[in-house]
């Protein structure tokens, strides 16, 4: 508990770990905040977000870099670019000094990889019993690029709905470590930063034509798609054919009873274009480490009730639906 005290045990805390791992001249200060030069006339985009994942450590990540690639991301998807990030931590009391040391290296890396710096933050530690381990909060600030406006009130009837990759892979992941599975072919989380594949976007599309940008997290891509059809007041047909799912993920779905659009993401977009510019939008994708297997999976319809529905392999149609809960809690 002393840790979370206030005194020298905290202050040694911060300063052997957290500043030595995150360093630079504005976490240096050790202020209660960052003053930042944005040396900019553009718009801030700024996004808070926090990590709660069980288990901590999974296979293609952990807490650490999964709290610098989810908010980042956030911020990626006003078409921005993130520059600084703030975290909190919440530590249990008896949780392993090495375990935290571990996170807080992987949470430095990914960092620096994404280009962007642990500008301030807080240590808080709670009674033993009263936690799991460790949660984290970021908040992140970015630089929104000139002209873009993004949002999910922007997708018109007409419009082309993109996936930058295969969907699934994080929750199935998490769930797999989570119950002891084993798989033929091992699955890991695809968390990853999107700034660098937004920016590939943003740089062949005349701004209007990117319209709406999303991160399907939590709820995955069915949850996410009905989000931007109701707030943009449009309805979406798709094909289930043309959404991209690795095979070991759909097997360990149809095995644990669960529906790959609607389980977890941490490294994958959606994009929604303007039709004119979709063929160069998915080139781009497809011209970025991680957006090879980027893929054209629908099209915006003009539907008054909003609904978004999937053409199915054997040439039905289902309402991709709301879903009730979560299939997968504590994955992010």
């Amino acid at each position: 508990m002393q840790h979370g005290g206030g005194g020298r045990a905290m202050a040694q805390l911060v300063e052997e770990l957290f500043v030595a791992a995150f360093a630079n001249p504005a976490l240096s200060a050790l202020n209660d905040q960052a003053v930042l030069d944005a040396g900019l006339s553009g718009r801030l985009v700024i996004a808070t977000d926090s990590h709660v994942v069980s288990p901590l450590f999974f296979p293609g990540g952990d807490i650490g870099s999964l709290a610098v690639h989810g908010t980042v991301n956030d911020v990626a998807m006003a078409a921005a670019e993130p520059r600084w990030l703030a975290a909190s931590f919440i530590l249990e009391e008896g949780f392993a000094l090495a375990e935290l040391a571990r996170i807080v290296d992987s949470m430095a890396q990914a960092a620096r990889a994404a280009g962007v710096a642990i500008v301030t933050g807080d240590t808080k530690v709670v009674e033993a019993g009263k936690g799991d381990g460790v949660f984290i909060t970021t908040t992140g600030v970015g630089v929104a690029r000139a002209g873009f406006e993004t949002g999910g009130t922007r997708a018109r009837p007409g419009d082309v709905v993109l996936v930058s990759g295969a969907i699934g892979d994080h929750g199935i992941a998490i769930m797999a470590c989570r119950e002891g599975l084993d798989f033929d072919v091992p699955i890991e989380s695809d968390s990853a930063a999107l700034h660098g594949l937004v920016g590939a976007l943003c740089a062949v599309l005349p701004p209007p034509a990117l319209r709406v940008l999303r991160d399907p997290t939590r709820g995955g891509l069915g949850a996410t798609l009905n989000e931007i059809a109701r707030a943009s007041g449009v309805g979406m047909q798709l094909a289930e054919t043309a959404i991209p799912v690795h095979e070991p993920v759909r097997a360990a779905c149809e095995f644990l009873g669960l529906d790959p659009l609607y389980v977890a993401n941490e490294g994958k977009l959606i994009a929604i274009v303007d039709p004119d510019h979709a063929e160069a939008a998915l080139a781009a994708l497809r011209a970025h480490p991680l957006g090879r297997e980027a893929a054209r999976i629908g099209v915006c319809t003009d539907d008054g009730q909003r609904f978004v529905e999937l053409e199915t392999g054997f040439g039905g149609r289902r309402v991709i639906d709301w879903i009730a809960g979560e299939q997968l809690p504590r994955i992010c």
